[in-house]
């Protein structure tokens, strides 16, 4: 299992926009120029990173910006607005395991909770992490080159 690069490219996008605000505005094309990678990925990122609520995007070449306090933005709010996890479970269980098996009869008895109790210690720790925490590690190691 592996969370798609959609999530570190979109905390990466968010740092970029914090970190460019008052030196040039924030285009896709200079957020895909820091990320390496087609000003498109970085469009249709910023657009799921907008209907979350996390950024405000100016049509044109009008750039980007913080649609609210860093603080307030969570590891886990970027992750629930970039990636796309069916039905909000991180892992997906095969569907029909054999019922004539003892095993596949009793699999999900046997893993369902402890996936969801995996799962569930993600996002609480994703929750205690903040963009500002991002910001803050960021500008030492920055400000230090």
């Amino acid at each position: 299992m592996q969370i798609s690069s959609r999530f570190t490219i979109a905390v990466h996008v968010l740092v970029c926009i914090e970190t460019f605000k008052n030196d040039r505005k924030v285009t896709s094309e200079l957020l895909a120029s820091s990320v390496n990678v087609n000003a498109v990925v970085i469009r249709r990122l910023l657009q799921q990173l907008k209907a979350a609520g996390i950024v405000n995007v100016a049509r044109g070449s009008g750039g980007a910006e913080m649609a609210k306090p860093l603080e307030d933005i969570t590891l886990l709010d970027i992750y629930n607005a970039v990636e796309c996890v069916e039905c909000g479970s991180l892992f997906h269980f095969h569907e029909n395991p054999n019922a004539l098996c003892p095993v596949g009869r009793n699999i999900h008895a046997v893993m369902d909770t402890r996936l969801d109790k995996i799962q569930n210690a993600m996002e609480n720790e994703m929750k205690s992490v903040t963009i500002a925490d991002i910001m803050s590690d960021a500008e030492k190691i920055i400000g230090s080159e």
